[in-house]
Formats: C-alpha cells, structure tokens, sequence
C-alpha cells in the first residue's frame, strides 16, 4: 500500500500530467493534419516517408518533364544561335554586310 503523502502527491500532479499530455496528443494530430493538407509526405519515427510517392505515374511524369526539359533546352539553343546571327547583322557595318551579300549572289567559278 501506498503512503498517504505520495498517494496524495500522485493525486495533485495527475491533472497537470493529464493536460500536458494532452496539449502534447493535440499538438501531434495537429502537426499531422496540416502535413496531410498542405501535400507534405507523413513520415515515420526515423524519419522514413510512410507511403513514398514512388509509384508508376510519377515516374512517368517525371519522365516527360525530364524530355520536355530537354526539348525546349534544344529551342533555346537554337534560339540563341539565331540571335547572335540577328545581333551580328543589326551591329555590323553596311559596307561589309553588303559585300557579304553580293559574294552570295556571284556565280562560283
């Protein structure tokens, strides 16, 4: 059995126990709840991801953003080179750029 002082101690730290147990339950579904709502992965005790977002569409999708990345890097290569040839006419001097023109038109021997 126990001592009245300590069974009497035990009795008056029980409900402040009982409320920080509680703000601590409460705070953890919280926590949770706004992970899940704002698209956050839940994760385990060490940190582990639950439910990793491996499946078969997101590497999929991961694949066409990957050729997509890929195609319009080549359109911005070829985008450039055009511009440079445009920057090159628009800033050199007539004189040259019609010389360069009229070789262009002469017949090769």
């Amino acid at each position: 059995m126990m001592e009245p002082d300590k069974a009497a101690f035990i009795l008056e730290i029980l409900p402040y126990a009982a409320v920080i147990t509680g703000i601590a339950v409460t705070g953890w579904v919280v926590t949770t709840w706004m992970r899940i709502k704002n698209g956050y992965p839940l994760e385990g005790s060490w940190g582990n991801a639950l439910h990793p977002n491996t499946d078969r569409e997101a590497v999929e999708r991961v694949k066409l953003l990957t050729n997509e990345n890929a195609e319009l890097r080549a359109e911005i290569g070829s985008m450039k080179d055009r511009l440079a040839n445009v920057e090159r006419i628009v800033t050199d001097d007539s004189h040259r750029l019609t010389n360069e023109i009229e070789a262009l038109r002469a017949p090769k021997n």
